[in-house]
């Protein structure tokens, strides 16, 4: 139900939007909403794992700047080929998000103090290389920049736009048909009764923190595409965008229930909203925010709705049974 909810608020929303302005629905439009929210998407798959395991990650936007600066830094300055930079960097963030996982389990640590304060040692180690804006003018950056795959209709589906999509069919493939993805959701129901069910508890936390700082890590590679630069203040407040979107798209926050498809649209809501703002001319970019602040209310008092009446339902199933 929250998964429809979210498609239908989507389509409703882009048919108005369609009839206010009619280029709205061009390929043009199409393709920029799905090039200009590549790595949000991209993160906010990442972060479903987290939440749906029962934890937070607060870490991902500095993830996200850090391997900006880093990127930047290593191809500019150190010569570095980019497909090795991204190698690279892509084990740095690796390292960190199992560092990280392994800090919440073993020391039993809360995820959102852990993550907090991975949040403030990735963007300190960001500002520690580098405090000014690194433009990226490597050849390949531009080659990548200008790719795009024609589809029918005029359809021009960008390089961070595919690697979006790329990230979003595997990651569902991972989380709903694995055995990995059923270990995510019984952590998230709860983390006692997966140990007791066999599930390796602690193994499995520090590979979601890593899936999640891995992905953080991809969409900075697809923010730097995008941006062709390295900048140490990338990203500031993208974690919170990324939890909304995983919320909207009805993941709960208590865990234990999300869909990655429900993500990726709760994804293009947000970029819908900032569409139509950019469209409109009139309106502040502030009214994003709040508009993405009154869905979050609104989705979560469906949730909130959709428990209490399946707690309602589950002692009459209950009673049923016994007669």
């Amino acid at each position: 139900m929250p998964v429809l909810a979210t498609t239908v608020v989507f389509g409703v929303g882009f048919a108005i939007c369609s009839l206010i302005y009619p280029n709205f629905a061009s390929p043009r439009v199409v393709m920029n909403l799905l090039t200009d929210n590549a790595f949000l998407g991209i993160v906010a798959v990442g972060m479903t794992f987290v939440i749906i395991s029962g934890g937070i990650d607060l870490s991902v936007g500095s993830v996200i700047g850090f391997t900006t600066v880093f990127l930047a830094l290593a191809i500019e300055r150190a010569g570095m080929p980019p497909l090795t930079a991204f190698v690279v960097v892509l084990l740095l963030c690796a390292l960190f998000g199992a560092l990280m996982g392994a800090a919440i389990q073993y020391f039993e640590l809360p995820a959102f103090i852990v993550t907090l304060a991975g949040m403030f040692l990735a963007r300190g180690a960001s500002f520690l290389l580098s405090t000014e804006s690194i433009p990226i003018t490597a050849p390949f950056y531009g080659e990548l920049a200008e790719h795009a795959l024609l589809l029918p209709g005029g359809f021009r589906l960008t390089v961070p736009a595919m690697i979006m999509l790329a990230v979003v069919a595997l990651c569902a493939v991972l989380l709903h048909f694995t055995r990995f993805g059923a270990n995510v959701y019984a952590l998230g129901g709860s983390r006692s009764a997966a140990a007791l069910m066999g599930i390796e508890v602690g193994r499995t936390t520090v590979l979601i923190y890593t899936l999640s700082s891995v992905l953080a890590g991809i969409s900075g590679i697809v923010f730097s595409l995008y941006t062709s630069s390295g900048y140490s203040l990338s990203a500031v407040g993208v974690e919170l965008d990324a939890i909304g979107a995983a919320v909207i798209g009805g993941t709960l926050l208590s865990g234990g229930h999300g869909f990655i498809f429900g993500t990726f649209i709760g994804v293009l809501i947000q970029g819908l909203i900032q569409t139509y703002i950019s469209f409109d001319g009139m309106l502040s970019s502030w009214w994003a925010k709040i508009a993405t602040g009154l869905l979050l209310f609104c989705f979560i008092a469906l949730q909130q709705l959709m428990l209490l009446v399946a707690r309602r339902r589950r002692p009459r199933a209950s009673g049923a049974g016994a007669r």
